[in-house]
């Protein structure tokens, strides 16, 4: 009999168990997802020799999602576009792209909702395929092969201004230095037209040797001066990351890739090629932590590599980097990442799952007694589902963490050298292993 009237219970209560339901189907797909996460290679990182990258401003604001096949897209470059030591496409030039077809493409892993918004998300979504691009500029238009990368609003984030005195050394201009440099504030985020990065390769008609030859840098006699001896520092580069990394899956000494967009000059002398690439490692992290305390990041670059294959050390620390405007994501003086603290969306979301999760929990206690209990009633049982309840909450609250820090494979950044880098060939030689000077 007691067991029939606590089946009727459960019958009349449906609505709530379903809402109970789904909250455990929730946790469940989160750790499925997780699951899926963890097994892909995280060490797939692209060649450094790989083609060219260009950053496109949309001239119109795009939906992803709504675009079609011949659809036509337009916008232009908003940085030079270089090979080596040569400007190949000027920033401002034109450029058209065709929608060829659309593939399902796993979403960029980001910071801007907690997990309860990414279990319901849709872990996929419909990604346009470009193959060709036509960019006009002076010279007139050249084809490309290219592969959309992203597309997103980005906002710039910057170190904090450190002591002014600290340090009054020249530093030295990289090729294009125009762009106003901005200093992060969590209060003051500007929005941005929408931008895409492209990754080109050989032109079809031979547009990119053709404007190899027509934009050659104006500074004569660059082809024949030697490199200069040293890097000073404070130098500015500005950098590709080619693998991504995150507070919460990235452990100190992970290896950190970046290949430098723009050639570095000091008094009209290329001291770095673009297509360096920058080699370094996680040196600090610590993952987003209950009592949503959020993640901290520290990337440190100790080496760079030539495209001739010559290899000198550096030491060089983040100064920058364009992340999407939705991240959560500030920098401070030292270039260390730190996730911002939730804000009210993020709270109230935490918070609206708690009291659901409290009051099912409530509800269950009570039947559960009921059952076991013959003489129970709601009015006695009442109290302790009450206390149970406001455990469960309060433990799902303190368990809930803080955002994490995620920097997406083809990130831009600004790094800056911590102290001067000697590239003197014989300096170079003797910061070799002590294996190949053997040999």
């Amino acid at each position: 009999m007691r067991l029939s009237q606590t089946v009727r219970a459960l019958a009349r209560r449906q609505p709530r168990s379903s809402l109970f339901a789904l909250l455990l189907l929730a946790v469940s797909f989160s750790f499925c997802a997780a699951a899926q996460a963890t097994s892909d290679d995280p060490s797939a990182i692209p060649s450094a020799d790989s083609g060219l990258y260009l950053r496109v401003r949309l001239s119109n604001p795009i939906k992803v999602s709504k675009l079609k096949t011949g659809d036509v897209v337009q916008g232009a470059l908003s940085r030079n576009v270089y090979s080596a030591d040569r400007q190949l496409f000027s920033s401002g030039s034109k450029v058209t792209l065709h929608v060829d077809h659309l593939e399902r493409r796993q979403r960029t892993p980001n910071d801007h909702w907690p997990w309860v918004v990414k279990a319901f998300t849709p872990r996929h979504e419909n990604f346009p395929v470009f193959k060709s691009a036509t960019v006009s500029d002076s010279s007139g238009e050249h084809s490309l092969q290219v592969s959309l990368v992203s597309i997103s609003r980005m906002r710039d984030v910057h170190a904090k201004a450190k002591d002014k005195n600290k340090d009054k050394s020249p530093v030295p201009q990289s090729v294009e230095e125009s762009r106003p440099v901005e200093v992060n504030s969590s209060n003051g985020k500007k929005t941005r037209t929408p931008t895409m990065i492209l990754e080109a390769f050989d032109a079809a008609d031979g547009g990119a040797e053709g404007a190899r030859a027509e934009n050659q840098p104006d500074h004569p006699g660059d082809a024949d001066s030697n490199r200069p001896d040293s890097l000073p520092a404070g130098t500015r580069c500005k950098l590709l990351l080619l693998n991504s990394v995150s507070a919460s899956k990235s452990k100190p000494g992970d290896p950190v890739h970046a290949r430098l967009l723009e050639p570095v000059l000091i008094d009209s002398k290329i001291a770095l090629p673009a297509g360096t690439v920058f080699d370094g490692k996680v040196m600090k992290k610590t993952p987003p932590k209950w009592l949503s305390r959020s993640g901290l990041l520290y990337l440190g670059f100790t080496e760079v590599s030539l495209p001739d294959g010559e290899r000198f050390p550096v030491t060089a620390s983040l100064a920058g980097a364009q992340l999407d405007e939705r991240s959560h994501t500030r920098m401070d003086a030292e270039g260390g990442l730190h996730g911002e603290r939730p804000g009210k969306a993020w709270m109230a979301i935490n918070i609206g799952v708690t009291a659901g999760l409290a009051k099912e929990v409530d509800d269950t206690v009570q039947l559960i007694i009921e059952a076991v209990v013959s003489t129970a009633t709601d009015a006695s049982t009442a109290g302790t589902a009450r206390i149970v309840a406001s455990c469960v909450s309060g433990l799902y609250m303190a368990t809930r963490k803080g955002r994490d820090v995620v920097l997406p494979r083809f990130t831009e950044m600004d790094v800056s050298l911590d102290r001067p880098a000697s590239l003197h060939p014989v300096a170079a030689s003797a910061s070799r292993s002590p294996a190949s000077a053997a040999k």
